[in-house]
Formats: structure tokens, C-alpha cells, sequence
């Protein structure tokens, strides 16, 4: 299938334009003009490494309840930006990272959705562990990590239903 070059979005500036190429119904942006890519092939090469890493860290986290998803990706997106503009264009315009990481760096913060589901996850798998475990000052620090990191989601920005 062809590639047709789409209008550029009407959303950024013109100095801030990227590359934007229709792929049946999604559009594929090219976002090369962001990276500093690192001249150093060891520095690349443990930067790439470490971009995978963390991605695959990231994909245990949406399978594993407590475990971050959302802070391994933007590690990720770090270590690519300076490692490979084909794996963090492959990052940038991913079906379900693409939007977390662009929402992220555009300061939109995260949906109602993913913060309800973030607590509801911590909320039930903490407390179940606090359900189990007969150990009190386990419990008692399983309770503080839950309340910290409700906190901190709840306190992220929220980002609008419309954006």
C-alpha cells in the first residue's frame, strides 16, 4: 500500500512539525527531529539496551498489578531519543504507549480512566495483600506504600475528557 503524505496537524506550530504519513487509519509521525542521538557506539548501543529493558519491564507492569507500566515506558522513550529513532518512533506512534508518552510530555497528564484504574489496582491487590499477610508491620507498610501512591496519582494532573 502506498504512502500518502497527510497535512501537517494543525495542532503545533509550524517550527514543530513533524512528518506525519497515513497508514490505513492511523497516521504514523515522525518524530527524528527530537532525538539527540548519542555519537558514541558504546553509549548507543547501552542506551538501546537499556531502552529495551525498560520496555520490557513496562510490559510485565500491564499484566502485573502494583507494577509501574507508565514510568518504565517514559524510560524507555529516554534511552531510545538517544540510542534509535526507529524504536522510539515505533514508541511515539505505538497503539496504546504513543498516547501515555505524547500526553505525558505535552504536560495533559493522565486520563480519568487510567487513574481509576491505577487506584482501583493498587487498592484491591494491596489490600488483599493486607487481607494475607498476618504480619503487622507488613501491613502497616503495605497500607503507607498504597496510601503514597494513590496520593501521588490523585494528585497528577488530570487530563481533559476532550484532549
Amino acid at each position: 500500500m502506498p504512502e500518502i503524505d497527510a497535512p501537517p496537524s494543525p495542532a503545533r506550530k509550524p517550527s514543530e512539525r513533524a512528518h506525519e504519513v497515513r497508514r490505513g487509519e492511523r497516521v504514523w509521525v515522525d518524530y527524528s527531529h527530537e532525538l539527540r542521538v548519542q555519537r558514541n557506539p558504546v553509549l548507543r548501543t547501552m542506551y538501546f539496551v537499556l531502552g529495551w529493558a525498560s520496555v520490557v519491564f513496562g510490559a510485565i507492569g500491564v499484566v502485573v498489578p502494583g507494577w509501574p507500566t507508565t514510568v518504565w515506558i517514559l524510560i524507555a522513550t529516554y534511552f531510545f531519543a538517544r540510542s534509535s529513532p526507529r524504536f522510539y518512533n515505533w514508541l511515539m506512534n505505538h497503539r496504546l504507549f504513543g498516547p501515555l508518552i505524547r500526553d505525558w510530555r505535552d504536560g495533559k497528564g493522565l486520563s480519568r480512566r487510567a487513574k481509576t484504574l491505577a487506584v482501583t489496582t493498587i487498592v484491591l491487590s494491596i489490600g488483599t495483600s493486607i487481607w494475607l499477610i498476618p504480619v503487622v508491620w507488613v501491613d502497616l507498610l503495605l497500607a503507607v506504600i498504597a496510601i503514597v501512591l494513590c496520593t501521588y496519582l490523585l494528585t497528577l494532573p488530570t487530563k481533559p475528557a476532550d484532549a
